[in-house]
């Protein structure tokens, strides 16, 4: 490949390797301010940013300040980043209104608290 005239070569550990009609671009990043569609406020769309979008191929250039896109994420999210359950029902042994923290299935016991404990107790004195 050395002297080819009009070939590409690249030099990959030591080796070269002819690139013959094939096309490299090579992209210089640079800082960008952009402008968050929700607060207005100018923001900076780094060089290294930039490039994790190329990486990822990202087409859209991002819409939010790094504020914004949090507050957007928290709300789309529930704000906590899971639902605890709770269920409000009626205990298996006492009869008493009681909430645990799953959803009960059917043909199942739920215990309160204080029966449940009762219960692992005496179920671990009868182990010993």
């Amino acid at each position: 490949m050395p002297g080819r005239r009009g070939a590409a070569c690249v030099s990959v550990l030591g080796s070269t390797v002819g690139l013959e009609g094939a096309y490299i671009k090579m992209v210089e990043y640079r800082d960008k301010v952009l402008k968050c569609v929700d607060c207005g406020a100018e923001f900076i769309f780094t060089a290294g940013e930039q490039l994790f979008f190329a990486d990822k191929n990202f087409k859209n250039e991002p819409k939010r300040c790094k504020a914004c896109k949090a507050k957007r994420n928290a709300a789309l999210s529930g704000g906590t980043g899971y639902s605890k359950v709770e269920t409000t029902t009626i205990c298996s042994q006492c009869g008493k209104e009681t909430t645990v923290p799953f959803k009960p299935t059917q043909g199942r016991p739920v215990y309160c608290r204080e029966c449940f404990q009762q219960r692992r107790a005496a179920s671990a004195s009868a182990a010993m």
